[in-house]
């Protein structure tokens, strides 16, 4: 897949980084920490610019959390609800539970998409929540542009100032994805226990 990506975006330079980066945020398999130093050692031997990478890349990434967005708010809480009303019992998941976490996304959701859009896998991913949370259309697109550019801009920099070295970069970014991974999974088991010890409280009442 690699030979491909940048196959590709030697031959169709910006718009061949816009367009396998607004893919890669839809399938997130295809890896940005590739992309993107890629494109910033394409500038130490090509016409392109660090700034035009930069700008084609955000404009690509931006199309497709815009995607990932829409799916959201086609899944939405009422969505959820219905889902729930079916397998709740099973999943052990209250029509309450989805109210709390909606408005936890409500309160905190845009820092949540600004800090995650800097993530390997979750910078995707976190779109959708976003949109089945209804977050303000205008107010996502500013967080998730702002988080991008910040991603890219790196990527892209370092990719330039490593030259045909630009794939080293890979073995820190597993590193930082690894230490990323670790910290959302024990995020997530906290959630996990807090929602299991509220409702044994609750059910003890």
């Amino acid at each position: 897949m690699q030979n491909w990506i940048t196959s590709f975006m030697e031959e169709y330079g910006y718009i061949g980084i816009a367009l396998i980066i607004a893919l890669e945020n839809v399938f997130p398999p295809i890896p940005s920490e590739i992309v993107l130093p890629f494109g910033g050692f394409m500038t130490t031997n090509s016409s392109l610019t660090v700034i035009g990478v930069i700008i084609a890349a955000t404009i690509g990434s931006v199309a497709g959390a815009v995607i990932l967005y829409g799916i959201g708010r086609a899944l939405d809480v009422a969505r959820l609800e219905k889902i729930i009303d079916r397998w709740g019992h099973i999943l052990r998941i209250k029509k309450e539970d989805v109210h709390r976490a909606d408005a936890w996304f409500d309160k905190y959701g845009y820092w949540t998409v600004l800090f995650c859009r800097m993530i390997p896998l979750v910078r995707s991913l976190i779109s959708i929540p976003a949109g089945m949370s209804n977050m303000k259309f205008g107010l996502f697109l500013l967080f998730t542009t702002i988080g991008t550019v910040i991603w890219n801009t790196v990527l892209v920099t370092v990719g330039a100032a490593l030259g045909e070295n630009w794939h080293s970069i890979t073995n820190f970014m597993d590193i930082y994805s690894n230490i990323a991974y670790a910290v959302i999974a024990i995020a997530g088991i906290g959630m996990i226990i807090w929602f299991v010890r509220r409702n044994k409280k609750a059910s003890a009442k």
